[in-house]
C-alpha cells in the first residue's frame, strides 16, 4: 500500500474524503471534511498539516490520516483536543490492519511521534498500532484520556422511562412539572436549517456565555468563529440541531446537538442561571432525548465529560483513548 502526502484537507474533494468515512467502523462528525477544514483554518492555518493518503495496488483510495504539526516532531490529528470529542484513521471497515502497516511505515521512515488523541475504545486502532508498531521498530502506548456517556436509546419514550432507576424517573418528572408549574407555557422548539442558522446561533452563544464564567473564557472571539463557520457547514448537511427552551419570548436552556451515522450527540450548552433553580438544561435535554427517540435514532451520546446530570438518564461510560506512536 503506498502513502501520498497531501498539504491538508482542501487537498481533497469532499465527496471522497466522506465517502471514505461512511464506510469506516466507527464514523464521526468530527471527521467529516466540512469538520476537519474548519478547525484546520480556525487553529493549524499556520502549521505544517499533511493528510497521509493510502492507496492500494488499484489506486483507489483506502486510507486517510490528517495530521498538524503540535509542537517541532510531535503530530496530533486535526481536530486538535479540545473541541474535537471522537478522532482517528479514515479507512474501511475490514482495512484497517492493511492502512495501519503502511502509516506505520512512513512514520518510521520519517522518526516522527504521533500523539493522537480522541480515539474510542471499540476503534480497530486501539489494538491493532499496540500490535503492529514493533514490527517497524516503534513503540506504541494507550492511555484513557477521558469517558463518553452513552445511551442506547429503545423504540418509545415509555420504554426508555421503564429503563431508569426508580430514583431518576422520579427526579426527571419531578423537575419537569416543577419546570411547567413555574414557567407554564414554556415552549421547546429546535432549530436544524441553514436559513435563520447564525441568527439562532448567536442566541445560542448568548446563553452559552451567560451560563458559566468558565464558557465564557472558552468562547472567545477565535472560538465563536469556528463555532458559526462549523456549524453553518454541518447545518448545511444535516448534521447540527440547535434546541431551545423558551419563555415570554426568551431562551432559558439550549442544547447545541450533532446528528451523524445514527447518533445524536449533546456537543454544548447554555442556561439562564436565573432559571438554574428550575433545572432548565434537565428539562430541555429530556425533550431532546425523547425527540431522537421519536425519529428513530438508536443512539444519544452525552459526548465527552461525565458531568452526574448525565447519568440521571441512564447512559453507559465507553473510554476515550489516548495512543502515542514513536520510536
Amino acid at each position: 500500500m503506498k502513502i501520498d502526502v497531501l498539504p491538508g484537507p482542501a487537498a481533497l474533494d469532499e465527496a471522497r474524503w466522506n465517502a471514505l468515512l461512511d464506510r469506516s467502523q466507527l464514523p464521526s462528525v468530527f471527521l467529516t471534511w466540512q469538520w476537519q477544514t474548519e478547525w484546520s483554518l480556525a487553529f493549524a492555518a499556520d502549521r505544517p498539516r499533511e493528510i497521509l493518503a493510502a492507496s492500494g495496488a488499484d489506486g483507489a483510495l483506502a486510507g486517510l490520516l490528517p495530521l498538524y504539526e503540535e509542537t517541532p516532531g510531535r503530530q496530533r490529528i486535526i481536530g486538535g483536543v479540545d473541541v474535537s470529542d471522537y478522532l482517528d484513521v479514515i479507512a474501511p471497515a475490514g482495512r484497517e490492519e492493511e492502512v495501519w502497516q503502511a502509516l506505520l511505515g512512513h512514520c518510521a521512515a520519517h522518526a516522527a511521534e504521533w500523539d493522537l488523541h480522541g480515539i474510542r475504545a471499540a476503534s480497530a486502532t486501539a489494538t491493532l498500532v499496540p500490535a503492529l508498531a514493533p514490527g517497524h521498530g516503534l513503540g506504541a502506548t494507550v492511555e484513557r484520556e477521558d469517558r463518553c456517556p452513552v445511551l442506547a436509546l429503545p423504540k418509545s419514550w415509555d420504554e426508555y422511562l421503564g429503563r431508569l432507576s426508580g430514583k431518576d424517573r422520579h427526579e426527571l418528572r419531578r423537575k419537569m412539572r416543577r419546570l411547567e408549574r413555574e414557567l407554564p407555557g414554556a415552549t421547546v422548539r429546535s432549530h436544524g436549517e441553514s436559513a435563520g442558522w447564525d441568527a439562532a446561533m448567536t442566541r445560542f452563544l448568548t446563553l452559552h456565555r451567560l451560563s458559566k464564567v468558565g464558557k465564557a473564557r472558552f468562547m472567545d472571539e477565535r472560538m465563536e468563529r469556528f463555532f458559526r463557520s462549523v456549524t453553518a457547514r454541518l447545518a448545511a448537511a444535516g448534521w447540527a440541531r440547535l434546541w431551545f427552551l423558551e419563555f415570554e419570548g426568551a431562551a432559558v436552556a439550549a442544547f447545541l446537538c450533532v446528528e451523524y451515522a445514527g447518533s445524536v450527540g449533546l456537543y454544548n450548552s447554555g442556561f439562564d442561571p436565573a432559571r438554574a433553580v428550575l433545572a432548565p438544561g434537565i428539562v430541555l435535554l429530556a425533550h431532546v432525548v425523547r425527540d431522537a427517540i421519536d425519529r428513530g435514532f438508536p443512539v444519544f451520546d452525552f459526548l465527552r465529560g461525565e458531568e452526574p446530570y448525565k447519568y440521571g438518564f441512564g447512559p453507559s461510560p465507553e473510554d476515550v483513548l489516548n495512543v502515542r506512536i514513536a520510536r
